[in-house]
């Protein structure tokens, strides 16, 4: 481990461009010689112009820290970034970070293809006394079960031996402008006390939060996957609540109020839980349960209720429109949103789709505006077009109008010059007041 012991020494590759791996790759560029690696041609091209449609990063800092020349390959190594869908160049790194995406299938299970293959990535550049560390969600003991095997057939190396890992989870919240990376606690690990040390030191070296060394390996993953269950399973609570209040014509964004005045009252708020964290990472623990042995209550009664309330937003805004007398087959629906949250361009696992499908399912014609979202993004995901722009919408033509994300161009605007005759406007994230909603969460 001693070529890794000076900070100053250190070769840092980033693997996965994304809402993760770009704004650490950039923050570690202020002290080290750091490549960054995407597979997605395009992606490297736009970063190489100084863009990031993520907008997760600065673009006047990204552009300040683009390098043209692999550094690693310099004759001194300095500080920056250089971004590459070229293998080769990463084989001089000595700290290879893996930040590469971990979505579920159809089914709900797990998919470690993305990380699987990184693995593999690495695998074939890996060098003696290197360290790989992981920050993708996972459940505990996947880096050691599932990734360091595939990097030990790659590479021909020897696990903890002639190379070492870490699990660092990641904790970037898409368009969280206050809790960017360098302010949120960074959990380390390592597979030594070695590694340990050495991870945790070269993450000190950029977050200004701190960090926190775990024990292990599997504790850094366990941590990472409750964060999330947990916020999962307090959403479904409100969502359940949400559903019961509603039977009793009771309003529940007014009972949360009055709940919140009392010191520990933990302000959830009913509505869709999508992206690539809270609306996954909770299958991915109730799997490794499942394999141990343990069939999971909580958290997948949790998951089951949060899956279910595109479908149940949509029949709630069906009765609305059942009791104006509108008409259901064939009815214009706007839908205000496709993003899984508010003010970000992140469309992965949006729920929202939940509320199309089940429309469509009634017969609905749909229309969606968007001015965060990507329309060839939306058209790839989903196949479903967005309206060119919010000036676009037609006034006086939908018998629905559904605020599914409050993004802040649709609080700042009236949506019901966009309603027909006896239309009605049902508002997911309570955006508007009731004497304009016709009925929200």
């Amino acid at each position: 481990m001693t070529q890794h012991t000076e900070i100053q020494q250190h070769k840092i590759a980033v693997i996965g461009l994304g809402y993760v791996g770009l704004p650490l790759a950039v923050e570690f560029a202020k002290l080290y010689p750091v490549v960054g690696f995407d597979i997605k041609e395009e992606r490297i091209q736009e970063l190489r112009k100084g863009k990031d449609t993520t907008l997760e990063t600065d673009e006047t800092i990204l552009q300040g820290r683009l390098l043209q020349k692999n550094p690693h390959t310099a004759a001194k190594p300095g500080q920056g970034l250089y971004v590459t869908n070229d293998i080769e160049e990463l084989r001089r790194a000595t700290i290879y970070i893996i930040t590469v995406p971990t979505p579920t299938d159809k089914h709900n299970r797990p998919d470690l293809t993305p990380l699987i293959k990184a693995s593999e990535t690495v695998g074939t550049v890996l060098g003696i006394g290197d360290i790989v560390i992981y920050e993708s969600t996972v459940y505990p003991g996947a880096t050691e079960e599932d990734c360091i095997p595939v990097l030990e057939q790659i590479s021909g190396l020897t696990f903890n031996e002639e190379f070492f890992a870490g699990y660092s989870p990641e904790r970037i919240n898409p368009g969280d402008k206050q809790h960017t990376v360098t302010k949120i606690k960074k959990v380390t690990s390592g597979s030594t006390p070695e590694a340990a040390a050495t991870i945790d030191e070269l993450y000190r070296s950029v977050i200004e939060a701190g960090t926190h060394l775990a024990t292990s390996i599997k504790v850094a993953e366990a941590a990472k996957v409750i964060e999330n269950s947990q916020r999962d399973i307090n959403i479904a609570f409100v969502n359940e609540l949400a559903r019961i209040f509603n039977k009793l014509d009771i309003d529940t964004l007014d009972v949360l109020e009055a709940a919140a005045t009392k010191w520990n009252f933990l302000p959830f708020k009913p509505g869709l839980v999508g992206g690539h964290c809270i609306g996954v990472d909770p299958y991915y623990l109730a799997q490794k349960a499942q394999e141990a042995g343990y069939h999971p209550e909580i958290i997948l009664a949790g998951r089951r209720l949060n899956d279910g309330m595109g479908a149940y937003i949509a029949s709630q805004a069906v009765k609305l429109m059942i009791d104006n007398d509108c008409p259901i087959k064939g009815a214009n629906v706007l839908i205000l949103g496709i993003t899984f949250k508010e003010n970000c361009p992140d469309i992965r696992n949006s729920r929202v789709i939940d509320i199309i499908h089940e429309l469509q399912e009634y017969g609905c014609t749909i229309d969606i505006a968007d001015p965060w979202a990507s329309p060839e993004e939306v058209m790839h995901e989903y196949n479903l077009p967005l309206l060119p722009t919010i000036d676009s919408i037609q006034h006086g033509y939908y018998h629905a109008v559904i605020a599914a994300v409050s993004h802040n161009e649709f609080a700042a605007l009236d949506p019901r010059p966009w309603l027909a005759q006896q239309g009605i406007l049902y508002d997911v994230k309570g955006m508007y007041g009731k004497d304009i909603a016709d009925g929200r969460l």
